[in-house]
């Protein structure tokens, strides 16, 4: 199959990225909408093969097709198309840039990854099977090879090759009658090799064995026979993980033996029960990168006739994702260890000295850890992770090297999403001039820390600079990528919702509106980026007051993320939340506490009863408590809140102080004007402390002191404080601000 090749008049085949024995897989482009793509081929079989395997290979082709195309989740890759052209069948998907578990384990030559990336990788995947499974597919076929990582750290299953719809159609007869073997020894769960009734909990144990591998170095049962291996997934106990590496977590390895239990009634019920045990195992583990050496090799396999199904007859072992065996190395007093690199058990382990490449790696394997840190909201011990990098890449590649700067990005992302935005600001305002002065103004690095920079400035209260940074970004955006290119509509996304706090809500609404079609079209109605933009579609509807078609809206966005992320995922949960706000807003607030009630119940499961967001849907409660006049309890309910979102997030946090000031509103409402005052005026103090008098929170509040002093009979206070806010308000609207 040439390059260049034109498939069904709209792929041109560009690059070969990869072949197998059954296939080839290119890069190419789409002519109908220019982006890349991969493009799947199924190589014509040659006259002397059996025909009826012919057709069970072009069967189980149009099946991945079919199946994976139904499919709409982060963590799968995506179909765009299917079909078959002068006689080759061929699968269009995304292409994706990153690595496979395998091919991460061979580059990293075998050693284990790092503790959190494990974890990180077990949390997204079983995200992807708990949706697939409930969309009644089983992959059945789950191994390091089938699963990518992404570069910015996303966790991607794909090849649906051999996937079984739950109650089946007969295929898995059709393919076992040929002798064609159903998954890879190295990752078969035991039903799978008895012949038995398979179903998701299969998929669990594949997973237990990939988890296990990327987390020793080795497969649980590493042996080079293939006899050997089926027999140790179906008879014989796995060596406990933490025999191979001391630092795992304990739970973290309970969880994977549990996963590799050989009754399926006795692993997790199902990928929701695995997510929700992982999320409540993360710990923090500096990881240490162990050489370790091979265990003993279980006793030699029972090789009697009989034992396992006919189709195992002269089966190889097939593909693992690691080589042989690892090795010990031994400890160099002189090996030179960061502290982020020798926390734990293993401390004691030292690393030979490295040449400059290998630190350079070594660098990229701690960015990585940095990364996964963030994704989990762990954004204070990002933050230490990627300053420390950057240093380190400064020091060893140079302060203007791209990966150097990609750390002090990092380092500025996390400096925002920690309430330091002045100091984000500064940071990503540096990266921004030193990636401008070294890869060029309309590089999609720099512009995406101009961006970034632009979001920023709207976290100060700054929209006018924000909107005038978002503008000359988009211009530079449409003028390199096109309208349609994923960034640029990222960057129309932002600029809608900057638009709103302008003021300019029907502008925003009809920015927001055009970049959800754009989005729906382009990447699909259910992709995440789309509802996002959708949900900031509901948020202008609620802005300009049109309340039922915000409340429509979020329900469908809420119902999508269900579908798509899962009904625990934060990004469903919040869609909820907003419901509940659009609910109030329509003077439905008996609706909206028992929307509140429930999803308080479901944040406190998911995160626990002190996470922020459980914290902000108690909020959610108490204000519907007051619209519905049960003023006391809502006054409870909000010094509760204030006093949890005090102690978690600190007594000048911008939600702490909403808290405050619903406190004083309760006050206020029991006639109680002196102590409401005094809430108020806290608030106000802290606001202009914070975000400067002229703040448009700042004068919120003391236009709520105003209008206390007013209630208790000092109109003159009242007054002066009034005309100070309309002067400043004059000064603030005079400068573009």
């Amino acid at each position: 199959m040439g390059e260049n090749r034109l498939i069904q008049g709209r792929y041109r085949l560009l690059d070969l990225i990869g072949r197998g024995g059954m296939g080839e897989v290119w890069r190419a482009r789409d002519e109908s909408l220019g982006r890349q793509v991969a493009v799947k081929c199924l190589k014509p079989l040659g006259p002397h093969h059996d025909p009826s395997f012919d057709r069970i290979v072009q069967e189980r082709f149009r099946r991945e097709a079919r199946v994976a195309a139904a499919l709409s989740h982060r963590g799968v890759t995506v179909v765009h198309d299917f079909g078959e052209d002068d006689g080759v069948l061929y699968l269009v998907m995304e292409l994706l840039e990153g690595r496979d578990l395998s091919r991460l384990l061979e580059d990293n030559k075998g050693h284990p990854l790092p503790v959190d990336d494990v974890i990180d990788i077990a949390e997204q995947v079983a995200s992807a099977l708990a949706y697939t499974h409930q969309q009644g597919i089983v992959h059945r076929d789950l191994k390091p090879a089938n699963i990518v990582r992404l570069a910015d750290g996303t966790a991607k299953i794909c090849d649906f090759g051999i996937a079984r719809l739950g109650h089946g159609i007969g295929f898995t007869s059709r393919l076992t009658g040929t002798g064609v073997a159903m998954g890879t020894p190295h990752y078969m769960s035991p039903e799978q090799i008895g012949g038995s009734g398979v179903d998701h909990r299969s998929d669990l144990y594949s997973l237990g064995c990939v988890l296990y591998e990327i987390a020793t170095g080795v497969p649980p049962f590493d042996l080079d026979d293939a006899w050997a291996i089926l027999i140790g997934h179906r008879d014989t106990p796995p060596r406990p993980p933490r025999l191979h590496r001391p630092e795992l977590p304990a739970r973290f390895e309970r969880i994977v033996l549990d996963l590799l239990a050989k009754h399926p009634e006795e692993r997790p019920c199902d990928a929701h029960e695995l997510g929700r045990r992982l999320a409540g195992e993360r710990r923090a583990s500096g990881y240490v990168p162990t050489i370790v050496a091979p265990g003993p090799r279980p006793a030699e396999a029972d090789h009697r006739e009989g034992l396992l199904p006919p189709w195992t007859r002269g089966m190889t072992t097939g593909h693992k994702a690691v080589g042989a065996g690892l090795y010990t190395a031994a400890p160099d007093a002189g090996a030179a260890l960061t502290g982020a690199w020798t926390a734990g058990p293993a401390a004691a382990v030292a690393l030979l000295p490295r040449p400059s490449s290998e630190a350079a790696a070594a660098l990229t394997a701690r960015h990585q850890q940095g990364l996964g840190l963030a994704r989990r909201g762990r954004w204070g011990q990002a933050g230490e992770v990627h300053r420390a990098v950057a240093a380190e890449r400064a020091a060893l590649l140079g302060p203007d090297h791209p990966d150097t700067l990609a750390s002090r990005y990092e380092v500025a992302f996390t400096l925002s999403r920690t309430g330091r935005a002045a100091d984000a600001l500064r940071a990503y305002a540096d990266v921004a001039a030193a990636r401008e002065r070294v890869l060029g103004p309309d590089h999609p690095d720099t512009l995406a820390a101009r961006q970034e920079t632009a979001y920023v400035m709207g976290q100060l209260g700054r929209h006018f600079e924000a909107h005038q940074s978002y503008t000359s970004v988009l211009d530079a955006r449409m003028r390199v990528f096109g309208p349609d290119h994923p960034d640029t509509l990222r960057c129309r996304h932002n600029l809608a919702f900057n638009l709103s706090r302008l003021g300019r809500l029907d502008d925003s609404f009809r920015m927001a509106h055009d970049v959800a079609a754009a989005r729906a079209r382009v990447l699909g109605p259910e992709h995440p980026d789309t509802l996002v933009t959708r949900y900031e579609v509901a948020y202008a509807l609620g802005q300009l007051g049109r309340w039922g078609e915000a409340l429509h809206t979020y329900r469908e966005v809420a119902e999508a993320r269900a579908r798509t992320l899962g009904p625990d995922h934060p990004d469903t949960l919040a869609a909820r939340y907003e419901a509940g706000i659009s609910l109030g807003r329509l003077g439905r607030s008996a609706d909206a506490l028992l929307l509140y009630r429930g999803l308080i119940e479901d944040r406190t499961r998911v995160h626990g009863a002190t996470h922020p967001e459980t914290l902000r849907a108690r909020h959610g409660l108490g204000v519907n408590l007051g619209r519905l006049g049960r003023w006391e309890e809502a006054l409870a309910e909000a010094r509760d809140v204030c006093a949890q979102r005090e102690r978690v997030l600190g007594a000048d946090h911008p939600d702490t102080l909403v808290s405050r000031r619903e406190v004083a509103v309760a006050l206020g409402w029991l006639g109680r004007w002196a102590d409401a005052l005094s809430a108020y005026r806290r608030v106000a103090t802290a606001r202009e402390r914070v975000f400067g008098a002229d703040h448009p929170d700042t004068l919120a509040s003391r236009n709520d002191e105003a209008h206390c002093l007013e209630q208790l009979g000092r109109g003159a206070e009242a007054v002066e404080l009034y005309r100070r806010v309309a002067v400043l308000r004059q000064q603030l609207a005079a400068g573009g601000r």
